[in-house]
């Protein structure tokens, strides 16, 4: 009975190792996915604005281009009517006229060299965060998919092992449960541990020869003095169950 016992222990000890992994895997599943939907959204915001900004851009060369054409025929006209002025002073005003408008046409060519360098610019960080987008969008959906399988494989496999954990815990004596649930929740893996050589596993300190002597007997369930884990000689090692 005490032999049972103890592989019952030890195996319980393997499943709670397993089902906290598991519980880990499916609680920061939606995590990943999350973090990954941060990433597109960044993506998509930062698509946006260069969307916006090159609209805006295009917007200018056009009212550039308008004006450009629009003083370049009012620069033509003058040309054409300066032949036909009949003094001095109407000359020179024409003149001036016409020297005004050239100037601030070649401004405004100067400008839009400016917005047609700038709107290649964001052409092309569009195209960047385009192709960005598409490998995000890409890793986005494998993760989904691999996330959903890896989450279905390992709600099955807690199913299963909460089925073996409540074989198990039939086995051992609810006094002896209570004890290992209790040190399990205060103390850090593992609970139940072998003592080789009247040395404890768990904390790595020899333990009194009384206590080694009554363990190596195998009658009772024990626990380290020192450290308060569940303890079994090594000896008494149960066999390794299949999973």
């Amino acid at each position: 009975m005490y032999q049972e016992q103890i592989e019952k222990l030890v195996i319980l000890q393997s499943v709670d190792d397993e089902i906290i992994l598991l519980e880990k895997e499916i609680e920061d599943a939606p995590r990943e996915l999350a973090e990954m939907e941060g990433r597109l959204a960044e993506h998509r915001a930062r698509q946006a604005q260069i969307a916006e900004k090159t609209d805006l851009l295009a917007e200018q060369l056009k009212r550039l281009e308008h004006e450009i054409e629009e003083d370049a025929n009012k620069i033509k006209k003058s040309k054409n009517k300066l032949m036909l002025v009949g003094n001095t002073k109407e000359y020179h005003a024409m003149m001036r006229e016409m020297d005004n408008l050239e100037k601030v046409n070649r401004m405004r060519e100067e400008e839009k060299v400016a917005v047609l360098e700038e709107l290649g610019r964001q052409e092309e960080s569009g195209k960047e965060i385009k192709d960005q987008m598409s490998a995000v969008e890409e890793e986005h959906e494998t993760k989904r998919s691999t996330l959903e399988a890896r989450l279905n494989k390992a709600k099955k496999r807690l199913a299963a092992l909460a089925k073996k954990r409540a074989e198990a815990c039939k086995v051992v004596p609810k006094p002896i449960m209570g004890r290992y649930d209790f040190i399990r929740s205060r103390m850090e893996n593992p609970v139940i541990v072998p003592v080789t050589e009247g040395v404890c596993a768990g904390c790595h300190i020899m333990i009194p020869p009384q206590v080694f002597n009554e363990l190596q007997k195998g009658k009772q369930i024990m626990a380290c003095p020192n450290c308060q884990r569940l303890i079994y000689w090594v000896e008494h090692t149960p066999a390794k169950e299949a999973r």
